[in-house]
């Protein structure tokens, strides 16, 4: 299928440079510790000056250049990953009070559409079978058209939009756009009954807006100048921004807030948390001009999540805390407890048991958690007397990804269910708890002759040089030989405890049906297997994440999965970081790197508390400004720190200008220095999107581009671009 959408990346003219292009030199000291440090790239921080932008477009160039030969191949990815998308497509409506509410994607725009249609009854919970090819408000009863992405993205090189909430009565809609990339959203109001915008305009939101039961009343968030959300305000509809009140202001750095409203919609909720501890607020939702009050008072290593619910005929808060239980334990408290001595165990704390999420509904509770690597969804059935039950869902499949999805409504009786595999589509369904059956819903359809019988998936388990043994979840052709002469990408994050759980990829069909192997390394760090987990993976065991991702890429070239001269690493953000240092670590052990916005000047950033986030990260990576031992300790693992004459194989960095999260320099740094001692190498490329954040391009056209480019890359390193797929 042919592209209706032009070139992304076109080839380079005739003007194009034929040498690398070389940073220059500026002395910049810093001094922490006794230690003197002279940083020669920092000059490149300032984007406003033009020899900084300069370096960019140069870079920019070179990479053209050195990708040239790629341009078609390329333009295959695209044409690939196009025809296996059904472009014209529609989600399974979710209800919301009198309302079903979807979103439409069609053929040929780049953002999606919001749409709703009334019920037919108050007890219709039966999704409606709506067709996508219909056209937008033409033949669907009552179709409304509540946001069209595409015409308010007109005009602007990017476009996210953040949070959309339509008010309790379901006649206005708030919703935040954001059109630089800073993730800096302005709000607006909608009246759905008109279809006029109101005059509300809110700008520097994080997010979007919380209503208050009447629909009279917002709550939003505002970021500090460290980009750490630390207000919530209260906005009156109609009245002048000017006049909001802040209704919590979150003094300490380490923390950050935010607002919402519980699922029952009895009570609006004030969030504050940090990495290690977290308080919460509530106010009925029918009083917005009353006084939150705090649920529990902060201690500091202490979290706790809250979710209202009716319990026994009570209402309660159901409390998931880490107080005494490292993977958590699920308790209750009256409405009116302030003290976590009011907390009473429902589910008591099992070890390797790690318990992230509890949802209340009218009749049942959802928690999720995790165990062996594995998500997993505990129910328990509520009757007059409290919880008549409690039992997993049961799946087929040996390695999958389940969760609780969007479940609005607190007295639907089925809940809705994602469920996804290395082989299986995303797949939604509803999970009817009276009589314990599932019903899919819809399963994301891959045009083409896909059949996941194709393909075969594996959980195997490297072993770490402290003896740790370390999953690797595994996708591939099922012809594929295990001799070491299939190619493989190997995906890596290990931070924050997020865990990079087996999800499935249209995209990723172009490196499997070339006979490419796709892994994911669960590398300490991340939530994998448990709070534990994480906890070996940073501060000073940061390194455990750095050496179960080599003793990962180890484990598959010895189990003769592939070999390191067709073995490619990805990672991005905090996965960026473990690129960079895995390229220092064990450089010959991999034929091509992907640092996407890497983290590869964490030291710098985590010692300057002006810059966004930092004074919030040192309970992650440590406080190297008071601490000397993580000072000494980062800096012998970070990458632009422990750059070295060294060989290293081709490294793909990409950033993006306007990133709030992980600025553009940290990659542009780290590409200056790794050419400057190693000039010879041409292979070390920097690509940086000058209008985008930290997730990259906006528009799904863009994003595939985007994803071929990354991907074609990937394939030459592998030695598979001139291999079609089959």
């Amino acid at each position: 299928m042919s592209s209706a959408m032009p070139p992304a990346h076109p080839t380079p003219d005739a003007a194009a440079p034929t040498a690398p292009p070389v940073a220059a030199t500026r002395p910049h000291e810093r001094v922490f510790h006794g230690d003197v440090v002279n940083d020669e790239y920092e000059w490149l921080r300032d984007k406003e000056d033009p020899e900084t932008l300069a370096y960019l477009d140069a870079e920019n160039a070179w990479t053209q250049v050195r990708t040239a030969h790629l341009a078609e191949l390329r333009q295959q990815l695209f044409d690939e990953i196009k025809a296996h998308t059904q472009e014209t497509d529609l989600s399974v409506p979710t209800r919301v009070g009198d309302y079903w509410y979807y979103g439409r994607s069609i053929e040929g725009k780049e953002y999606g559409i919001s749409c709703r249609c009334p019920v037919d009854s108050p007890d219709d919970w039966t999704p409606p079978q709506l067709d996508a090819t219909t056209e937008v408000g033409a033949e669907i009863p009552g179709e409304e058209i509540l946001l069209d992405s595409n015409e308010l993205a007109e005009g602007h090189e990017f476009f996210s939009l953040g949070g959309a909430s339509v008010s309790p009565d379901g006649t206005l809609l708030a919703y935040a756009v954001d059109v630089v990339g800073d993730e800096r959203y302005t709000v607006r109001v909608k009246d759905l009954r008109t279809g006029e915008v109101l005059g509300d305009e809110i700008t520097g939101v994080l997010g979007g807006g919380t209503w208050d039961a009447e629909g009279t009343t917002l709550f939003y968030a505002t970021v500090d100048e460290s980009w750490r959300p630390d207000k919530i305000w209260r906005h009156r509809l109609g009245s002048p921004v000017e006049d909001d009140v802040v209704v919590h202001h979150e003094t300490d750095e380490r923390f950050w807030t935010g607002v919402g409203r519980t699922r029952s919609d009895k009570y609006l909720v004030i969030s504050s948390g940090s990495k290690t501890t977290t308080e919460f607020r509530v106010l009925e939702a029918d009083d917005p001009t009353g006084e939150f009050r705090v649920v529990t008072p902060r201690r500091q290593g202490v979290e706790y999540g809250l979710e209202h619910a009716v319990i026994g005929g009570e209402d309660v808060f159901c409390i998931l805390h880490n107080d005494g239980a490292l993977d958590f334990e699920l308790a209750v408290m009256p409405v009116t407890g302030t003290d976590h001595e009011a907390w009473t165990p429902l589910i008591p704390h099992t070890p390797g048991v790690r318990l992230e999420d509890v949802d209340a509904f009218a009749g049942h509770l959802m928690v999720s958690q995790r165990s062996d690597g594995l998500t997993r969804v505990r129910v328990l059935p509520l009757g007059p007397d409290g919880i008549t039950d409690d039992y997993l869902m049961e799946f087929d499949e040996a390695v999958f990804t389940v969760g609780v999805g969007a479940n609005p409504e607190f007295s639907q009786p089925s809940v809705r269910i994602g469920y996804t595999s290395l082989v299986t589509p995303p797949t939604v369904a509803d999970y009817h708890v009276a009589d314990r059956t599932t019903e899919v819903r819809k399963q994301t359809p891959v045009l083409g002759d896909f059949d996941p019988a194709a393909y075969e998936q594996h959980r195997e388990w490297a072993t770490a040089a402290d003896g740790t043994r370390v999953p690797i979840s595994i996708v591939c052709k099922r012809d594929v030989p295990r001799d070491g002469t299939a190619p493989l990408l190997l995906y890596g994050y290990g931070s924050y405890e997020a865990s990079m759980d087996p999800w499935f990829s249209i995209a990723r069909l172009s490196l499997l049906d070339r006979g490419a192997v796709f892994a994911i390394a669960h590398v300490r760090g991340g939530g994998e297997m448990g709070r534990q987990w994480y906890e070996d993976g940073k501060l000073l065991k940061k390194k455990n994440t750095f050496t179960d991702f080599v003793a990962c890429a180890e484990h598959l070239v010895a189990s003769g999965w592939t070999a390191p001269d067709r073995l490619v690493a990805e990672g991005g953000s905090a996965g960026g970081l473990l690129m960079g240092a895995v390229a220092n670590l064990a450089p010959d052990l991999f034929a091509g790197i992907i640092a996407a916005v890497p983290f590869v000047d964490a030291l710098t950033t985590i010692l300057d508390p002006s810059l966004p986030l930092t004074v919030i990260e040192w309970e992650e990576w440590g406080n190297p400004v008071a601490d000397p031992e993580t000072y000494a300790y980062m800096k012998s693992y970070t990458p632009y720190e422990n750059i070295a004459a060294r060989r290293y194989p081709p490294i793909l960095a990409e950033t993006s200008l306007h990133d709030t999260r992980v600025f553009y320099v940290e990659a542009a740094k780290w590409v200056a220095r790794l050419r400057a001692v190693t000039p010879e190498h041409h292979d070390i490329l920097l690509k940086t999107e000058m209008s985008a954040g930290h997730g990259g391009v906006s528009g799904r056209y863009q994003a595939w581009h985007d994803r071929a480019f990354s991907y074609a890359w990937a394939l030459d390193r592998m030695g598979l671009a001139e291999v079609a797929p089959s």
